[in-house]
């Protein structure tokens, strides 16, 4: 393994699907920054509404999956709200999985 690495954090993202879109967090666009340093990461991200009532658990997933991670010791997920997310934020991958769907 190549260590922790922003690359690491995305791909293990991935693996934290939001149940209504039925598409992983980084696809969905929700990841805005991730930072690795030393141990410690630190993740931006949004949810599809302010009122999203998967807040919490999209959040301890998050959680979750990177805890699992080897190397991280400290972790911080900040949500947020500014820029707003936007459907135009789905990765090309994304959109192609949401057009296989219908």
């Amino acid at each position: 393994m190549a260590g922790l690495t922003n690359e690491t954090v995305l791909e293990a993202l991935k693996k934290v699907v939001d149940p209504e879109l039925g598409l992983n967090l980084v696809d969905l666009g929700l990841i805005y920054e991730v930072q690795v340093e030393d141990g410690k990461v630190r993740v931006e991200m949004t949810l599809t509404t302010p009122g999203c009532p998967l807040h919490d658990s999209l959040t301890q997933a998050v959680y979750r999956v990177l805890y699992g991670l080897e190397g991280v010791k400290e972790l911080n997920v900040e949500v947020v709200w500014d820029p707003p997310w936007t459907p135009e934020r789905i990765s090309a991958q994304g959109r192609k999985q949401l057009e296989e769907r219908r």
